[in-house]
């Protein structure tokens, strides 16, 4: 259930797909070959030739056709053969390979693997190359579940330790959260979040006023955090996370934030730093990943501090909470 919701799952950026060349990815264990055909747009089909079973990746793009390594067949965007070198011209094929829904927005290329045509569109990154606001991306691959990498993103109380003074730091202040079940996922919002012996906000946050922070899940697949600052500056952090297997996830992240003509100043230091956080994430992951596996399977113990966990299995697993329900509750930090 959860793939239908919204089924478009990033492959690659815009830019690792060449005019020239097939590129090669795998969603979902699905093997998939893409290619931009005589106009331009992006396709994507099994990585194997019906002939012969040979990696279409292997081959070149020519004039909008993917032509197989091995024997030369050409393939349209659609699947079909338009050529056999080996037939007579104007011999007819109809052999096939499967096809699958392609689209470019924001700078990726996404996939569909349901054989019909979604008929939402991928879901938009906020505020990406829009006036006013300065935004990078970044691409990590996770040797984990997509669920735990979504969790992960979500969950305030680890950055104390994985993110020690990088991003926060303990202080045990109580912080006041509402956590609210949504037609396409669920939030938390915070209250009185502290702000102290962090370099993020130390060179981030304005000094005074109140911060508002809003961490999102967005089904199926998509982590949103939002911090926003009275005197208008913003920033917000999204994740589209694509199953690459059970354990292994490709996490496109959009950082855009709002902080006005020294924006691209601030992405100098900025970048860097959330590289490195992120990086931290990876490692944490890992570790937990092989752990799991190492004792036969995942036992989780929740706690009320575990404020979006188990809404995002429960929405993963097709057994979404139903929206409108609100619960208070208060967490150190």
């Amino acid at each position: 259930m959860h793939s239908v919701l919204n089924p478009w799952m990033i492959a690659c950026r815009s830019r690792e797909l060449r005019a020239d060349a097939p590129y090669a990815t795998t969603i979902e264990g699905r093997h998939l070959v893409l290619f931009r055909d005589g106009h331009g747009a992006p396709a994507a089909l099994d990585d194997r030739c019906a002939h012969r079973n040979t990696p279409l990746s292997m081959g070149a793009v020519k004039n909008g056709g993917l032509h197989c390594a091995y024997h030369g067949w050409s393939y349209r965007a659609d699947g079909s053969v338009s050529e056999v070198p080996a037939l007579p011209a104007g011999a007819q094929c109809n052999h096939a390979v499967r096809r699958y829904h392609a689209i470019e927005q924001d700078g990726f290329v996404w996939v569909s693997l349901h054989a019909d045509a979604p008929v939402v569109k991928p879901l938009a990154f906020p505020h990406l190359n829009e006036p006013g606001w300065t935004s990078f991306t970044m691409k990590t691959r996770f040797a984990a579940s997509v669920d735990a990498c979504l969790e992960n993103f979500l969950d305030c109380p680890h950055a104390t330790f994985v993110h020690r003074y990088l991003f926060r730091a303990p202080t045990a202040r109580r912080v006041r959260a509402v956590v609210r079940t949504l037609s396409d996922g669920a939030e938390a919002e915070f209250f009185d979040e502290p702000r102290v012996k962090s370099l993020v906000w130390w060179l981030l946050a304005p000094r005074g006023g109140e911060m508002r922070h809003t961490d999102r899940f967005i089904a199926p697949r998509t982590s949103r955090v939002d911090y926003v600052f009275p005197a208008g500056s913003q920033y917000i952090i999204t994740s589209s996370c694509t199953e690459l297997a059970p354990r292994e996830t490709q996490v496109y992240t959009v950082i855009s934030f709002r902080h006005g003509r020294i924006g691209p100043l601030v992405r100098l230091f900025f970048e860097p730093l959330s590289r490195r956080i992120i990086r931290q994430d990876v490692e944490m992951l890992a570790r937990q990943g092989e752990n799991i596996a190492r004792f036969g399977g995942a036992r989780y113990a929740d706690t009320p501090a575990d404020l979006l966990g188990a809404h995002i299995r429960a929405w993963r697993s097709g057994v979404p909470p139903a929206a409108g329900a609100e619960r208070a509750i208060e967490i150190r930090l």
